[in-house]
């Protein structure tokens, strides 16, 4: 496979890009710039692009990807309850921290948990029910964005690092899928993820000063 097959998939891929997939994709970007800013509207307008994805992710054989966008949106309900909630004082009662060494042992124990879990489904759904799926894949990519979505909602800085983690898989795994569009939205993504974890690593460090 040279280049110019892949520049053709690309150019294939976009003139059959959907209006859903569009809204989808623009509203997950919104979503990712109101989480850097730790503006609230990073919920109600994540869940938008969740909700169209849990649709599209089982329309494509992508039933781990439907399982973490149906996560993304249970979460982003309770991560919006969760940064709405204020003290006494009337500040926000989560700021951006580090995870501490326990912490850092639950998210990997996290992400093993449902790595292994989602894995062994997909290899059943693969063999009764989704042909089409990748199973080491779509496994990874939906268990490193469970463990980025739990660790968004505690403002852990950490999250991060599971994002970019999550949008380095995806971007071959929507591709193949022939959600081109998708697989450029994580590209801008990953970008954005970068950003994202350098500005709220400069949060932290303020905070904790």
């Amino acid at each position: 496979m040279d280049l110019s097959y892949f520049f053709q998939q690309f150019l294939t891929g976009m003139k059959q890009t959907t209006w859903l997939e569009y809204i989808a994709v623009f509203s997950g970007i919104a979503s990712v710039w109101y989480s850097r800013k730790e503006h609230i509207l990073v919920y109600p307008v994540g869940l938008v692009n969740t909700i169209i994805y849990i649709y599209l992710s089982f329309k494509f054989h992508l039933p781990g990807e439907a399982s973490v966008n149906f996560y993304y949106t249970i979460m982003s309900l309770y991560g919006w309850y969760m940064w709405l909630r204020k003290d006494e004082h009337k500040d926000k009662l989560l700021h951006i921290t580090w995870s501490g060494k326990r912490m850092l042992l639950y998210q990997f124990l996290f992400f093993g948990f449902f790595y292994i879990g989602i894995y062994f489904s997909l290899v059943f759904l693969k063999d009764n029910f989704f042909e089409g799926a990748i199973p080491w894949a779509d496994a990874f990519a939906s268990a490193t964005a469970f463990t980025g979505m739990w660790l968004m909602t505690r403002k852990k800085v950490e999250s991060w690092y599971w994002w970019i983690a999550t949008n380095i898989a995806s971007i071959p795994l929507y591709f193949v899928k022939g959600l081109v569009f998708t697989s450029v939205y994580y590209i801008v993504l990953l970008i954005m993820a970068v950003f994202g974890l350098l500005e709220w690593i400069k949060r932290a460090k303020a905070q904790h000063a």
